[in-house]
């Protein structure tokens, strides 16, 4: 299953409460009303992921089958290992168990204890317009 694209959060369930278990109470406040994107590069068995929000970028990269650190939002790191089930991606730490899968054009990710994000692909879309010896580029996103 190719994970790759962009990928913004549309809805999520419980997030406070799993939060609880992984970050501090300041990540808790500041994460409460925003939505990240996630862009995903996705290389046969390399990944890339990117979680943007409007206070800062965060990249991480894995393997599968390989043990990887990663770097949470107030700097902490834990050890992730990442496999590949069934089309599933499912991560594992000593904190929590997440399962990322795609259906349709939405990518659903549930993590132990009950988190659940449902995410939407984000496209974009070009339209070029002529008018008279000129071209013009309008570059709309579809949110």
């Amino acid at each position: 299953m190719d994970f790759s694209g962009t990928w913004r959060v549309h809805s999520e369930e419980n997030l406070e409460d799993f939060l609880k278990v992984v970050a501090p109470e300041m990540v808790i406040k500041m994460r409460k009303d925003v939505k990240p994107v996630v862009v995903i590069e996705q290389n046969d068995k390399l990944f890339t992921f990117t979680v943007k929000t409007p206070v800062c970028t965060h990249v991480h990269s894995f393997s599968i089958g390989k043990e990887s650190e990663i770097t949470t939002v107030d700097g902490s790191k834990f050890k992730c290992t990442v496999r590949e089930e069934n089309g599933k991606l499912i991560a594992e730490t000593d904190k929590f168990t997440s399962v990322r899968e795609i259906q349709g054009d939405n990518m659903v990710e549930v993590s132990d204890p009950g988190l659940h994000f449902l995410y939407k692909s984000v496209m974009f879309y070009f339209l070029t317009v002529s008018a008279f010896s000129s071209s013009f580029r309008l570059s709309l996103l579809a949110l």
